[in-house]
């Protein structure tokens, strides 16, 4: 291939796999801490094992742009089962190993996978287990030969270990399958994957949101590591480790891709910033902040569809904005305005939607009409409300909250991020969601949501006089609940769920009200 040999000019991922194996070689680029010990593999090994997966992925009929699922974390297992999808054309498709069973149900169903690939055991949990609690049919049937009405086009799931069920082969069904695909039928196949073909759908969801599978080319992909791979400063042969899922866009765009490109090493764990405490698009308390804020680039927005991170700013943070960094820098090819609801770009003091529009951004959302999502000149709607500040030294950005997640109380919005920073400044209280509840008479009820710090007391009468004395009073919330940290509901995004916080919250009140009857 024109590129072997050098990652740096890779347009497709066949390209940055062979390119990285003939330039790393017997260089070390993944590792994987887990109790049991340490599992690592070479640029070297990523090419060879996962070429011996693509080869039986095409001896079984997958071939260019069929959609194949796979269930890892991070490390070898996650590297290996994306080279071997990609390489040949078909779809990727990662899905989070936080899914629950009603959603993984879902998101098989939305993403119409033909084949399943699935890491067997992680952190004590057997993924296999949890595949066939959200689809007890599989016990029944035969891999290869798959009916099942709830995902329909699911024919072959794969995974490893003793004890599989009946319709789980184990993963060298695929592998032996391919024995006679020649390295020369691998290449030609390979060889016709462009950048212009998609190669990776990434579900995700908002915290209001059912699950939504966001599609990136080949290409976007490659053009968009080649420029974090500067932009983050990578060194070849340095350990970076990978601190997000790379089911994410997060992980797999500032950890893998990047470390891959350049000869880094990626280093995992099984555990990553997967948890409450680091809620992606929640305020996060002070010291959760100094321990993900690293060096600069200080990021500022960034989501699925954009590919990651594509602002950015000279200050990690300013008072008054706590979620993401004041954007004074745009990575180039976006182009960005802040519209109002007529699509006219706001002028300085004023707040509006970002709109992002460029080659890194998602062409399209998998079945969803792109109106639902897109400008009629192409702008993606992020749904991020952002504030203008013209300045003598240039224009700065400032994201003030979701527009989906904005409360209207007594005709008035409040934007729940401005709430739960200004409570999560106080000394007992390390999170704070903010929910409106139906109320006649405002529109909306606000309510708080309190996690203590450890070892901390929370006075709810204290607190709510606290607030109005730093906020206006329609801002203030009417009523409030304590919560602890296994409490938060997440979505397999590793996002709060608002919506069901809002029913927990609903029922507590309810709780306490009869009780006081």
């Amino acid at each position: 291939m024109s590129s072997e040999g050098t990652p740096g000019a890779a347009r497709t991922f066949p390209e940055l796999i062979r390119s990285a194996a003939a330039a790393y070689g017997d260089a070390v680029a993944i590792t994987l801490e887990t109790e049991a010990g340490t599992e690592s593999a070479t640029f070297a090994d990523l090419d060879r094992r996962s070429a011996e997966l693509a080869c039986g992925l095409l001896a079984r009929g997958v071939g260019k742009g069929a959609r194949v699922g796979f269930i890892f974390g991070n490390g070898p297992g996650f590297a290996v089962a994306l080279a071997a999808i990609a390489r040949i054309g078909a779809v990727a498709v990662p899905i989070s190993t936080m899914i629950r069973a009603n959603e993984l149900v879902r998101v098989l169903r939305q993403s119409d996978v033909l084949g399943l690939i699935v890491q067997r055991e992680m952190l004590g949990k057997d993924l296999v287990a949890r595949l066939v609690e959200a689809l007890p049919e599989l016990a029944a049937q035969t891999c290869g030969a798959l009916r099942l009405p709830r995902v329909p086009y699911l024919r072959w799931v794969v995974s490893s270990g003793d004890g599989l069920p009946l319709g789980v082969a184990p993963i060298a069904w695929l592998a032996d399958a391919g024995a006679d695909v020649s390295d020369d039928l691998l290449r030609e196949v390979e060889s016709e994957v462009h950048p212009t073909d998609q190669m990776i759908e990434i579900y995700t969801s908002g915290s209001m949101a059912l699950p939504k599978g966001v599609r990136h080319l080949h290409g976007a992909v490659m053009a968009r590591s080649h420029w974090l791979v500067e932009m983050l400063g990578v060194q070849t042969g340095e350990e970076r480790p990978a601190q997000l899922p790379m089911f994410w866009v997060g992980g797999l765009m500032l950890y893998l891709l990047p470390g891959w490109e350049r000869g880094a090493v990626t280093t995992c764990t099984e555990r990553t910033l997967s948890n409450s405490r680091f809620a992606m698009g929640s305020v996060l308390a002070e010291e959760d902040l100094e321990r993900i804020r690293g060096p600069q680039p200080w990021w500022g927005l960034g989501m699925s569809e954009t590919l990651g991170p594509y602002g950015w700013g000279d200050e990690f943070r300013v008072p008054g904005r706590p979620v993401c960094a004041p954007m004074d820098h745009f990575a180039p090819g976006y182009d960005i305005r802040i519209a109002d609801e007529d699509g006219r770009s706001v002028g300085d003091g004023e707040v509006g939607e970002m709109q992002v529009r460029g080659p890194a951004v998602a062409p399209a959302l998998h079945k969803i009409d792109p109106a639902e999502h897109y400008t009629a000149d192409g702008y993606l709607h992020t749904g991020d409300l952002c504030l203008v500040e013209d300045r003598a030294d240039g224009r700065r950005i400032h994201f003030v909250g979701r527009g989906g997640d904005m409360i209207k109380v007594s005709g008035s919005n409040v934007s729940p991020a401005e709430v739960e920073m200004e409570l999560q400044a106080l000394d007992s209280v390390h999170s704070a969601y903010v929910v409106g509840l139906p109320d006649r008479e405002r529109g909306a009820l606000l309510v708080a949501a309190l996690v203590p710090r450890d070892g901390a007391v929370l006075d709810m009468t204290a607190i709510e006089a606290r607030m109005r004395d730093s906020l206006s009073g329609y801002k203030v919330p009417r009523a409030w609940v304590e919560l602890t940290r296994e409490d938060v509901p997440l979505l397999h995004s590793n996002k709060v769920a608002r919506r069901e916080i809002a029913r927990i919250v609903a029922a507590r009140l309810e709780a306490e009200r009869v009780g006081s009857a």
